[in-house]
């Protein structure tokens, strides 16, 4: 469970770049930080339904 939160952290970092990469309309950057995102973000979600917040 302690993967999923680590992951979790890494998606909420994944937003602030592409935030900063939609500023500088960066769009590797914006793909990149995009797939991050989706990837890391659904893997937590997932796990929280799946698992359910660690006590």
């Amino acid at each position: 469970m302690g993967t999923a939160i680590i992951f979790g952290l890494v998606a909420i970092l994944g937003i602030f770049a592409l935030i900063g990469a939609l500023k500088n309309r960066n769009v590797l950057g914006l793909i990149f930080s995009f797939g991050t995102v989706a990837v890391f973000g659904f893997f937590t979600i997932m796990t929280f339904i799946k698992s359910g917040f660690p006590e």
